[in-house]
């Protein structure tokens, strides 16, 4: 059966993704997976880094579920949630500038700041950094202890990442030279989805030093390999570089990724991750799938 669904594209520093608004139209869907597959096709679909559904939430003033393009569904998207944000106040499914959204890594504060009513930048408040090695997860090891500089041999080279989950896991390398240089295709596509030691996949991401107030960072995301940003790998970038003792919590962190540049603080006062950054519309229209 045919069905006609009205669709939004739209991006976070180049990270895209296809919009169904669940609140406005009742949207007749037997898998979102399935659709996130054929919808994200750039040849016979539309084309993006995956679908994202927004949805009613009895427990917050707005959903969202996230699935890749290879269908597998996600925990968490900064760039997403900025996008979710910045629909749900422009089409006045919220009515307030501060508003929380539901995920399947918990929910988050966000604050758009609209303009003459429209919203080109977003501040959400990803909470708190989960450190513990069995709840990020990273397989063996002691289950509470953090990831921190922990050694991994791969097709013999040597390397040291730390782990992060910020409602989604990311595994931090650090690559002090020229980030253009890190081998990012190679450690994304042997650990993101299948290897081993993350159970739940794992996103890959390098982490260039600027100065203690900018950071470069690139990332290979499970289920999308390489994107032009990553807000949850922006903010566990932030967080890796302060374990590592690289940069300092209260400070306005600038992380330039390949897409366009965040803007990260982990707070002491509350242990809260904060990420600021832009939320754009690329298109509307309707997908017969």
């Amino acid at each position: 059966m045919l069905r006609t669904l009205p669709f939004t594209k739209m991006h976070g520093l180049g990270n895209c993704y296809i919009y169904l608004d669940g609140v406005t139209h009742h949207l007749d869907i037997p898998s979102y997976s399935d659709l996130a597959r054929r919808i994200s096709n750039p040849y016979t679909g539309i084309g993006s880094d995956g679908l994202i559904m927004i949805l009613p939430s009895k427990r917050a003033g707005i959903a969202m579920r996230i699935f890749n393009k290879d269908g597998s569904e996600a925990k968490n998207c900064g760039n997403g949630l900025r996008c979710v944000a910045k629909y749900a106040y422009e089409h006045h499914l919220v009515e307030t500038e501060q508003f929380t959204i539901e995920t399947l890594g918990g929910n988050v504060q966000a604050s758009v700041h609209p303009q003459n009513g429209i919203v080109e930048t977003v501040t959400i408040d990803m909470g708190a950094p989960v450190l513990a090695r069995k709840k990020i997860p990273v397989a063996g090891g002691i289950e509470d202890h953090r990831v921190v500089r922990e050694p991994l041999t791969l097709n013999g080279e040597n390397y040291h990442f730390t782990a992060v989950s910020m409602g989604n896991p990311h595994a931090l390398f650090f690559f002090v030279d020229d980030i253009s240089k890190a081998p990012l295709h190679e450690l994304g596509a042997e650990l993101a989805d299948t290897y081993p030691l993350f159970p739940e996949g794992v996103n890959v991401g390098f982490i260039q030093p600027v100065s203690d107030r900018e950071i470069e960072y690139r990332v290979w995301e499970r289920g999308s390999g390489m994107t032009q940003a990553c807000g949850t790998g922006a903010c566990a970038s932030v967080v890796a570089s302060i374990l590592e003792s690289r940069l300092k919590k209260d400070k306005t962190i600038t992380v330039h990724l390949a897409g366009g540049d965040l803007s990260i603080e982990w707070q002491s006062a509350t242990d809260h991750v904060l990420m600021t950054g832009s939320a754009v519309t690329i298109c509307e229209g309707i997908y017969f799938g």
